[in-house]
């Protein structure tokens, strides 16, 4: 049964409250209660760059974000795009890393299936730094 448009948004905007409250704070247990139990996510950069699969392996990048960041980053959500399965968010994130500003902006795709988040890909636009 095809869950309605309305509530692969409605879903997807609960997820990604949860997304930006961990990416603030450092606590993702909201974030990761969201996703289903075969989760996969793709990420450009770094020892998590490519296709990863699992909750555990999503809880390790989750978790490594934040020591990257270790005061949180702020989301400004931009504009959302969805259809039927996919509730894209394009976001402006701004704080601080290694005591230097930091923004940049990145484009976060949400899959929704059964009620949950079964797939996260995050596409980064040129990262810099403020001095």
């Amino acid at each position: 049964m095809m869950i309605p448009h309305s509530e692969i948004l409605n879903i997807a905007n609960q997820a990604f409250a949860a997304f930006a409250s961990g990416i603030a704070h450092g606590d993702w247990s909201a974030f990761l209660n969201w996703l289903s139990e075969d989760f996969t996510f793709w990420f450009p950069a770094g020892p998590y760059q490519g296709w990863n699969q699992g909750k555990d392996r999503a809880s390790e990048f989750l978790h490594s974000v934040s020591r990257i960041f270790p005061q949180g980053l702020t989301l400004t959500i931009e504009q959302v795009t969805s259809n039927d399965t996919t509730v894209v968010f394009e976001v402006r994130s701004e704080g601080m890393i290694q005591n230097h500003a930091y923004q940049n902006q990145a484009a976060i795709a949400f899959d929704v299936k059964d009620g949950k988040i079964c797939a996260y890909r995050e596409y980064l636009g040129v990262i810099y730094q403020l001095k």
